[in-house]
């Protein structure tokens, strides 16, 4: 395995992560509150009680996010990898 495939996969997930906290994702478990991000909902904004912070990160959610993402990525650069080197 090459480094430069790992690094790439980790920017990647990281970059799909924040961007799919411009996405909502809306669970049944919490009314009053917006949940963002796919395919774990980590970014919540409480809507009931905005004087308060009304943002919260759910860190573990955040966490999982970034390894799926990596892994998708790592298996899409590592695919074109191949299908370049096979030519």
């Amino acid at each position: 395995m090459n480094v430069k495939f790992a690094v790439y996969s980790m920017i990647g997930g990281l970059v799909i992560t924040l961007l799919t906290g411009l996405f909502t994702n809306m669970p049944v478990m919490l009314l009053g509150a917006a949940h963002y991000g796919y395919p774990f909902a980590w970014l919540i904004r409480l809507v009931i009680a905005p004087e308060h912070f009304p943002w919260r990160v759910n860190i573990l959610n955040l966490v999982m996010d970034i390894v799926i993402w990596s892994i998708v990525v790592f298996i899409i650069i590592f695919g074109v990898a191949w299908v370049r080197k096979s030519k």
